[in-house]
């Protein structure tokens, strides 16, 4: 009786504590408010109406953040036993999404508060729901303002504090409860002519067609991206009639399906008035560079977790994908749950660098330009030998985004602290995060069609690269796959070890000219980063072309030397290491045991040191030296041991001797 009465007391305690936890509302993890609402910079104009219906999105934080984090370091380290094991939906959620016991926690706190649940899941870490403002004043503890913007001529509206919500766990994020920054499309157009005496595409009226950056940064037949899906992210829909006119006043056809998905109810049409433009170049342009897609999904929502979440678990999942917009998010760390999945998951985001120059720090419209898990695509100014023929030469292009000088000063990723990237000529930050990685064609030389209305030139903008390199990612992963490797994922890391390997110079078109505000120069540079694709040479680099990826030969495979007094240093011999592969060798570690050195090798015209973090391009050769100490009599045996990115690896060299 008296156990009965202690767990009876127990359980009592237990949901009083419960009680007092849920009662004790949760701040939600990322930020919610303005400035402009909180300095007064940003008038009241009211309220918003209670019976108002109003969409959100809820994002639920992640599980076990630092395992992330080493997660990710080893995924993208060559020398791993983890690299490129990528995660399926299904894995990234068991290991780092919302328990099931949140996820549900969630829904019926919605329910409860009178939310209707319309979309999100669980492997998508968010619930998507509708209700009436009243509802979510309720439930939020906010009262929803309307404000008069103080920069548009435009109301907004917004909570005026920062949310919190009655559950025993936190949230990471609610989108859709302000309309503050109306996301913008990073294209622009000027109504220019072709000069005569230049060179240009094979549209109409000397203008760029997609198919011309095919040709350019490409140049070969092989590859279409066959096997390979590209996601788009778009903000408005699109009418597939301008793509059909495109490619019909292009003289060209197409045979990828293009498959539109709303990520939040949302239209994925786009009828008159409604401004396609920028939807119907990133389809072209994509479609353009990796003809032979398995699909095109064009992900169109109205809040960025909406549709980054959806990306995040679309079957077929998406491998590369291309963002040419722009917003300013009341917290830039709210999208960095997706884009760590995206690399998780071996998928690429790339982002359009922006078209207003240099950034500065005021700049409002950069994001996701700056963030450190995205691959940022800077312009430049193409020229090529012919409509429809080889790339000439390229210089930097005065209106591209770039630079370090953001609101949002993330801190410097760990590739980009690779000695070499930073320096006194290209100007960069050692602290903050550097954009572009890469770059390409986006002067105003461009063939667009669009609302139906017509088609015309004068078209540019880093939006005409970033869906280029989402399709040229398709093309290198496609080959990838058939020499047995897997897809890439996040393509930083490795971009970086190549930016500042030996194969730099073959593997990308060095932009050394030009400026955005910041000068383009020798390597990398904060106006077009590593510079553009070279074609087949950066795909071997980063894919193999073949037998799996570089492969490598030690000449001689043994080392031997007679009898040496005990005590008595004997040699150097040499062994000489060459890349027999169709892809650049990266060496991770070199190894020695036994009686025996490394003797370092002095770097001449002709010889290459073979050291910890060396790069060797196809068919190149690096040099070790070794030395022999016996420190005893009788026989002594070793092994000098390379470990690096070829399938075969580690390798080793025999080493013996007698000392006496």
């Amino acid at each position: 009786m008296i156990r009965r009465s202690g767990v009876f007391l127990l359980t009592v305690v237990a949901m009083v504590l419960a009680a007092n936890i849920v009662s004790q509302a949760q701040s939600v993890l990322t930020r919610h408010v303005r400035e402009v609402t909180l300095n007064g910079q940003a008038l009241s104009a009211g309220r918003l109406p209670a019976t108002q219906s109003m969409r959100f999105d809820i994002v639920l934080p992640l599980r076990h953040q630092p395992e992330l984090d080493n997660f990710l370091q080893e995924l993208y380290n060559p020398s791993s036993a983890s690299f490129r094991h990528f995660l399926t939906v299904s894995e990234f959620t068991a290991r780092f999404g919302p328990s099931q016991e949140d996820y549900d926690s969630l829904i019926h706190f919605a329910k409860t508060n009178g939310f209707a649940v319309v979309g999100g899941s669980h492997d998508a870490m968010d619930v998507q729901l509708k209700g009436t403002v009243a509802a979510i004043e309720k439930a939020f503890h906010v009262t929803m303002g309307v404000y008069q913007h103080p920069t548009e001529k435009r109301t907004f509206y917004a909570p005026d504090r920062e949310p919190t919500v009655d559950l025993p766990f936190p949230l990471w994020h609610i989108s859709g409860l302000d309309n503050y920054s109306i996301p913008r499309p990073l294209y622009r157009h000027k109504n220019i002519k072709v000069q005569s005496n230049l060179v240009k595409g094979s549209c109409p009226g000397s203008t760029y067609c997609g198919s011309d950056m095919r040709a350019a940064y490409y140049g070969g037949t092989a590859l279409t991206g066959a096997g390979q899906s590209v996601g788009l992210l778009e903000y408005v829909g699109y009418d597939i009639a301008d793509v059909n006119t495109y490619f019909a006043n292009a003289g060209q056809s197409y045979s990828v399906p293009v498959v539109g998905i709303s990520t939040d109810g949302t239209s994925v049409n786009c009828v008159n008035p409604c401004d396609d433009a920028e939807q119907t170049l990133d389809i072209t342009q994509a479609v353009s560079m990796a003809p032979g897609l398995a699909g095109l999904y064009v992900f169109v929502g109205s809040t960025d977790t909406a549709i980054l979440s959806s990306m995040s678990t679309h079957s077929p999942l998406v491998g590369q994908i291309g963002s040419s917009w722009s917003w300013t998010p009341s917290d830039a760390n709210a999208a960095d749950p997706y884009f760590q999945k995206f690399a998780a998951q071996g998928q690429n985001f790339f982002q359009a660098a922006g078209d207003s120059g240099a950034y500065k720090a005021n700049s409002r419209f950069v994001f996701p330009g700056d963030d450190p898990y995205v691959t940022v695509v800077g312009g430049t100014d193409l020229q090529v030998s012919s409509p429809g023929g080889p790339w000439s030469s390229e210089t930097a292009w005065i209106d591209s985004g770039g630079g370090y000088y953001t609101p949002d000063a993330f801190p410097i990723p760990a590739w980009q602290q690779l000695p070499g990237v930073i320096n006194s000529g290209n100007k960069g930050s050692t602290t903050l995060r550097n954009s572009p990685d890469v770059s390409a064609e986006s002067n105003f030389d461009f063939y667009v069609c669009a609302d139906q209305r017509g088609c015309s030139g004068g078209w540019g903008g880093t939006s005409f690269a970033a869906p280029m390199w989402a399709g040229f990612l398709a093309l290198i992963n496609q080959q990838a796959i058939a020499n047995g490797n897997p897809r890439l994922g996040f393509v930083n890391p490795a971009i970086y070890q190549i930016g500042v390997g030996s194969g730099y110079g073959a593997a990308f078109h060095d932009i050394t000219s030009g400026s955005n505000g910041f000068p383009a120069v020798a390597g990398f540079d904060l106006a077009t980063g590593w510079g553009s694709p070279t074609g087949i040479a950066l795909i071997n680099a980063l894919a193999g072309s073949g037998g799996g990826g570089p492969t490598v030969s030690l000449s001689p495979a043994s080392l031997k030397w007679g009898k040496v007094l005990v005590g008595v240093t004997k040699g150097p011999k040499k062994v000489t290491l060459t890349n027999t592969g169709n892809a650049t060798l990266n060496i991770t570690s070199i190894a020695i045991t036994g009686d025996f050195a490394l003797v370092p090798v002095k770097a001449t015209k002709k010889i290459t040191p073979c050291v910890n973090g060396s790069t060797v391009a196809s068919g190149a050769t690096c040099i070790v030296k070794v030395s022999y100490t016996p420190t005893q009599t009788g026989a002594r045996t070793g092994n000098l041991t390379f470990t690096d990115n070829a399938p075969d690896s580690p390798q080793n060299v025999a080493l013996s001797g007698t000392g006496k």
